[in-house]
């Protein structure tokens, strides 16, 4: 009972030890879900990866995770806004995003059969506090503040399942991390690439770097360090020992159990308690597996774990009063100074990444990314923001989205991003925006006279959504430069075929709005 539910022993095949002296362009150092994800990236821009597992790929702390795949970070969405200001609050959630759509591009990519899918998030009041008069208040400030982002957010007055008011934010996900990662480590070991398990890094020489493990030698050009919580590498130990200054590691405890399918809502769940809970569903072929965590502390600083796990089983089950318990299990992670990773490089050609907090997959798979983009010379947007030399992450002047709008992410970002409204009534004449009406996403201008346009705004060149251009009056494609006019007709390509219309309900009160 005490082992993680995910199997991951039971899924990842073997690889052997590392029994030769090598010669490759990136050396991994650690084999969960940072080093594969960054291999496999690595490997797909066309580098020659080796692998270097010290136990089992995949088998400590990404065993340990609940798998959530969210943008939503342990600083609640006001306080990082307050912190960093709104610009860098917002790359920290667009870093969630460009996650979720990295492994959803992958899913898709490999055809990988890992129980992906799209879910609702919800940061709902704690269940076992008497709800305050002024929590809907602070949660409503919350959701206040996600839209303000930009993103899909909204205050409700009860959560589905957990019955508290909450935020409900779209375009979170789930998946299976053990298969998703089976299919990677496929991916990765051919083709002059490989994976070595029981292979520590005993040993980071620098010019040349140098990789000694199990008394061979791999010579290599980069090196990435996705430990979790960093080996010295080819840094000093000074400035290995600074950074470790800069981390505290807690221990997070999990449970889980089968239910009958359909008991629990397909979404995930966290809640505002300090140490917070957290709670999402696995669907697996006949039932649905609960997985519900939390009751952290800092590590080494407690020796009450089976009270902690009661707790946790106690909650669930009367959450879940038919629930068969199944598994039960701890793991780590690992908080900053300011709450946010420390992602980039520490020496000249030495990668790492640490920091994740409760974020492990999302900020995971984010480092990866960065890996490949410091690698291959490609600016990336997120580098300021969780470099690891940083001192101290200020609000100000930093226009994001402009520095960074040529990143690949940002092609499909406004999938993510919240509409500019859900009503005509304040669209003033000679105006367009990206509005959600009926539950549909509508480019709306409202022309001189009154009279309203609606159009799809999905680009009709490769389904980017489009953007409106208030100084020339124009429909504009973010992704190739496509541009149409506010009817939808072509004014300059890639596209062809101009913006599709749309319709709203017939005597839909929003249509005879006339703003003057």
């Amino acid at each position: 009972m005490s082992s993680s539910y995910w199997n991951i022993s039971g899924i990842m095949p073997r690889y052997p030890r590392l029994d030769r002296d090598e010669q490759t362009d990136i050396v991994v150092i650690g084999g969960g879900i940072t080093g594969l994800t960054a291999a496999y990236l690595l490997k797909q821009a066309g580098k020659r990866v080796m692998v270097l597992e010290r136990n089992r790929l995949a088998s400590i702390d990404t065993a340990s995770t609940t798998a959530h795949l969210t943008s939503v970070v342990d600083l609640p969405p006001s306080a990082l806004v307050k912190s960093f200001g709104a610009d860098h609050a917002r790359a920290v959630w667009d870093a969630g995003f460009a996650s979720i759509a990295q492994i959803a591009h992958i899913v898709n990519a490999e055809q990988i059969d890992c129980r992906f899918d799209y879910v609702k998030g919800y940061l709902h009041a704690p269940l076992a506090e008497k709800e305050p008069k002024d929590r809907d208040r602070t949660l409503e400030r919350e959701a206040e503040a996600v839209a303000e982002l930009g993103f899909d957010a909204r205050f409700i007055d009860r959560a589905p399942f957990i019955d508290r008011p909450a935020v409900e934010i779209d375009h979170q996900a789930r998946f299976h991390p053990a298969a998703y990662l089976r299919r990677l480590a496929a991916a990765i070991d051919c083709d002059n690439c490989g994976i070595y398990e029981e292979s520590p890094a005993d040993e980071v020489e620098s010019d040349p770097i140098v990789v000694v493990s199990n008394g061979h030698r791999i010579q290599a050009d980069y090196v990435v360090i996705a430990t979790h919580n960093p080996i010295v590498g080819k840094s000093t130990f000074l400035g290995a020992t600074l950074l470790q200054t800069k981390l505290a590691l807690y221990t997070s405890y999990a449970v889980s159990g089968r239910v009958e399918r359909g008991k629990v809502p397909d979404a995930l769940f966290w809640d505002t308690g300090d140490p917070y809970r957290y709670l999402r569903i696995d669907r697996a072929e006949d039932h649905d597996q609960v997985i519900y965590g939390g009751e952290d502390h800092k590590t080494g600083q407690a020796g009450d774990g089976a009270a902690r796990f009661a707790a946790l089983e106690g909650a669930l089950v009367r959450l879940v009063p038919d629930i068969t318990l199944t598994h039960r299990w701890a793991g780590q992670v690992i908080e900053t100074n300011d709450g946010l990773p420390f992602i980039g490089e520490t020496s000249p050609r030495q990668f790492v990444a640490t920091g994740f907090s409760g974020n492990g997959i999302t900020f995971g798979t984010l480092a990866a990314m960065m890996a490949r983009d410091c690698v291959t010379g490609v600016k990336n947007p997120w580098a300021e923001l969780f470099d690891t030399g940083r001192t101290k992450v200020v609000g100000g002047l930093w226009d994001y989205l402009k520095e960074n709008a040529d990143y690949p992410y940002y092609m499909v970002r406004d999938r993510f991003a919240g509409p500019k409204g859900k009503s005509l009534r304040h669209l003033p004449r000679g105006t367009g925006r990206i509005l959600e009406l009926e539950g549909k996403r509508v480019a709306a201008y409202r022309h001189r006279d009154g009279e309203l346009t609606l159009l799809s705004p999905t680009c009709t060149h490769l389904g980017c959504q489009v953007e409106w251009n208030d100084t020339d009056h124009t429909w504009d494609c973010p992704c190739h430069g496509s541009r149409f006019s506010p009817t939808g007709d072509v004014l300059a390509g890639p596209a062809e075929k101009a913006l599709e219309e749309r319709t709203i309900t017939e005597g839909m009160e929003v249509k005879t709005a006339d703003d003057k």
